[in-house]
């Protein structure tokens, strides 16, 4: 558990721009002359430090998890209304001045590429910090492309902010095809230029976190894969799933070679502060209340259950999330050789559902206290409102079930708002999955197997007298990429990844569309053998699981959507903003909206 870790990327920044006394005494540092910076090594990993600290994702990536937008939580929203606006959605920014812009960003970026070179520093580190910032820009383009398709590509800094600059930024949209050679360029020069691994045995870890070449290749992988995908590549040219595969291998070859693999505990892997083999991207954060220095966690604080010191108010899992899991041989339960019972449902499944998915009566550490039965039922009426005499928990999941995945357990609810547990954007298996897809679009089959095995390995699934971990033997390639989603969303569930897997395999209107989301409420019921709720209370701990459900245990669907989910085609690709039109001319609406003329597949 961490005491105190200050993001070393971005309190560093904080200290060599506030701390150099020598410097302060002679110049003003709120401009940053580059003729001071990139000719100090101090200020130029400093600015590099404050490039971190622009770009890095939150938990669950840039735009957070996203489950209420997917099959793993639920919540009311335009997305899945289908009532969205071309205003709606601004992640391409309508302001040129505002921190948060993400032209803002990439115009630091640019500087920092531009003006390093002329500076005096050592060569070893003006690479190092081109390098960074080549996977930044990158970074910054692929968060955009992958919502909008083809944005403006800038390379250079742009003039200031003013009219009599305004013409020289009213650059079109670059086609996507465009945007995405840039980006792999990037990351083939930020590969180029960074080590395998940061090597700083005597600064007690003061480099972990920083951008490797495995991490530029795996986003490349990443970045390719999307190319690939069915939402940008409708035809399914196979010159692209080639271009993935063999960037995906590359990643994998590299980073294993610099001691990069899978994390041997499924559960606890986000408890591993430094040197954590599986964490290939990571966002750091801290556990200090300190505002000038704090980077707290979010994600658990609204994660955790009320009871146990958060809101318990967010990522709370769905029913069909609950039901995608396998048994623990791997096989679905029509398939599996241990009985299923939708009654019990929560016995012999897949050891990750028991690390992701807290359900009633479950057995779960909380505040380093272990709760034998981690209840949260109602006592009284047969129906799930209203909610009368609610059991242990004060604000109970409306799903019936919390998501676990990512909670430190040994904190005490004091320390739960101040969270440093580190978020990992990718981790070494999603470099797995991505190979095993690439691998799929290229009738690798084999190789896609081994990376699906591979992953249920370290899950802990039952390898089975084929050695197949519950995989079906002789899979089609389409079966596989069923098996690899599925595998996805499992591995993957609460960390942002499963909204953007049904976005780029186009899945809204098969999973979600026309459905409602359902979760289960459950309600005490008599029994001969203990006929009142207070008889309940004193032998609850002590009873098998399965007996109290059968017997005490009244389970009940529960609707939590109050309208037929409608995801409409044009979100594939969003429009941008009215008022960025009106600031820029040169730029064309996306096909699919009002006055859409721009071709996001091209």
């Amino acid at each position: 558990m961490k005491t105190l870790k200050i993001l070393p990327l971005f309190a560093f920044a904080f200290t060599i721009l506030f701390s150099c006394t020598k410097v302060l005494d002679k110049r003003d540092l709120t401009a940053l002359q580059p003729d001071l910076v990139f000719n100090d090594s101090n200020l130029s990993v400093g600015y590099i430090d404050y490039i971190y600290n622009q770009n890095l994702p939150t938990w669950g990536g840039t735009s957070g998890t996203l489950a209420d937008r997917s099959d793993e939580s639920y919540g009311d929203n335009k997305y899945i209304e289908g009532t969205l606006t071309v205003d709606d959605v601004q992640d391409f920014g309508t302001s040129l001045t505002s921190s948060s812009s993400p032209w803002v960003k990439i115009r630091a970026i640019n500087d920092c590429i531009q003006r390093v070179g002329a500076g005096t520093l050592s060569n070893n580190l003006k690479d190092q910090i081109k390098g960074q910032a080549y996977f930044f820009r990158a970074w910054r383009y692929f968060e955009l492309v992958k919502v909008y398709g083809g944005v403006p590509l800038v390379l250079t800094p742009l003039p200031a902010v003013g009219e009599a600059n305004k013409e020289a930024a009213a650059l079109p949209r670059s086609k996507t095809s465009e945007c995405v050679a840039q980006i792999v360029k990037d990351l083939d020069s930020a590969a180029l230029l960074l080590p395998g691994k940061w090597d700083d045995p005597a600064n007690n870890g003061a480099n972990w976190g920083r951008i490797t070449s495995g991490a530029a290749l795996a986003l490349k992988g990443r970045v390719l894969t999307y190319w690939a995908s069915p939402e940008f590549n409708p035809n399914q040219l196979t010159d692209r799933w080639e271009a993935a595969y063999q960037a995906n291998l590359q990643a994998k070859t590299v980073l294993e070679a610099n001691g990069y693999g899978l994390n041997p505990d499924y559960a606890n892997m986000w408890y591993d502060e430094v040197d954590n083999p599986e964490a290939v991207f990571v966002t750091e954060y801290n556990t200090t209340s300190d505002d000038q220095f704090k980077k707290n966690n979010p994600y658990d604080n609204s994660t955790r259950p009320k009871v146990a010191g958060g809101s318990g108010s967010s990522n709370q899992p769905v029913r069909e999330l609950v039901d995608a899991y396998p048994m623990i041989d791997g096989k679905q339960p029509s398939a599996s050789a241990y009985t299923y019972d939708p009654q019990t449902f929560y016995n012999n499944r897949d050891p990750r559902f028991y690390a992701t998915i807290a359900y009633n009566g479950c057995t779960w550490t909380l505040n380093n206290i272990e709760y034998p039965r981690f209840w949260f039922y109602y006592a009284s009426g047969s129906t799930y409102a209203p909610f009368t005499a609610l059991t242990t928990e004060t604000s109970p999941s409306n799903t019936g079930f919390f998501c676990r995945k990512a909670i430190n357990p040994l904190l005490s609810a004091s320390e739960v708002p101040y969270i440093g547990t580190d978020w990992m954007e990718i981790r070494f298996a999603e470099v797995l999955l991505n190979l095993a897809e690439a691998a799929c679009g290229t009738n690798r089959l084999n190789e896609a197997y081994d990376q699906l095995i591979a992953i249920r390995q370290r899950a802990g699934i039952e390898e089975g007298a084929d050695g197949m971990y519950g995989l079906k033997a002789g899979m089609t390639q389409q079966e596989m990429v069923n098996a690899i989603l599925l595998e996805r969303k499992i591995e993957f569930a609460f960390e942002g990844k499963r909204y953007w897997d049904l976005r780029r395999y186009k899945l809204f209107e098969t999973v979600l569309n026309g459905k409602r989301r359902t979760g289960t409420a459950y309600t005490f019921q008599p029994s001969a053998d203990i006929p009142t709720h207070d008889a309940f209370l004193q032998v609850r701990d002590a009873l098998p699981l399965d007996s109290a459900y059968k017997n005490n245990m009244l389970m009940e669907p529960k609707q939590m959507d109050t309208y037929d989910i409608n995801w409409r085609p044009e979100y594939y690709f969003f429009a941008l903003p009215q008022t960025v039109l009106d600031n820029n001319t040169a730029l064309q609406q996306t096909i699919g909206w009002p006055n859409g003329t721009f071709d996001p597949l091209q």
